[in-house]
């Protein structure tokens, strides 16, 4: 049940959304929208809902080289990504510092 009242409608089924294949959906905050990875490009999908189940036209936001996975912030309008560098070495090694606060706190004095 919605707070307005109203109940939420489940649709069930499967639809094809992309006809060039995609990875790593995910939906907008709003539950209009249905985001995907096609290659090096972000794609995005308009959904209607009512009165069926209707997916629009994709059409690419941006395209660029990201590292895997991503998110979308809840206004649907900017994404997090790592974007990926072909110049920069492969890391090799990674330092996990735990207790960082503390040990600041203890060399600035618990400024």
């Amino acid at each position: 049940m919605r707070q307005n009242g109203t109940q939420r409608r489940r649709i069930a089924g499967k639809w094809q959304i992309s006809a060039d294949g995609g990875v790593e959906p995910k939906w907008a905050a709003n539950g209009r929208e249905l985001f995907y990875r096609s290659g090096d490009r972000m794609m995005a999908v308009d959904v209607r809902a009512q009165p069926n189940f209707q997916p629009q036209p994709a059409r690419m936001l941006f395209e660029g080289s990201y590292a895997a996975s991503y998110d979308v912030a809840s206004d649907g309008q900017h994404f997090v990504m790592i974007k990926q560098d072909e110049s920069a070495t492969l890391l090799t090694e990674a330092r996990v510092v735990l207790g960082w606060a503390e040990e600041l706190k203890r060399r600035t004095g618990n400024r």
